[in-house]
């Protein structure tokens, strides 16, 4: 299954919509991966809903990230995207520990 971690660099984003990339990845095989640059990160607003919509569009089915806003949480729910918050600390640990579970 694809997961989407919004990433700040080499961490975890803390902010869904704020991030400045996703790096798209299989959990089964985490060694390939897809970066994808957050075009949304300055907007005005909406910009949760528009990176949502980008993780769909990627096939993602997972997106892991430090927080996600309530427009980008219902967005994700409409998608049938799954959110695991909380997560902090390097991309490449982040997703490991996510495919272990």
């Amino acid at each position: 299954m694809k997961a989407a971690i919004a990433t700040d660099d080499n961490e975890v984003s803390q902010h869904f919509g704020r991030c400045r990339y996703f790096i798209i990845a299989d959990n089964n095989d985490i060694k390939k991966f897809e970066p994808i640059q957050n075009s949304d990160v300055s907007a005005s607003a909406g910009a949760g809903p528009e990176a949502a919509r980008l993780i769909n569009e990627k096939g993602a089915k997972a997106v892991l990230t430090g927080k996600v806003g309530p427009n980008a949480q219902s967005a994700l729910d409409g998608y049938g995207i799954k959110v695991v918050e909380d997560v902090s600390g390097t991309v490449k640990v982040s997703l490991a520990d996510y495919a272990a579970e």
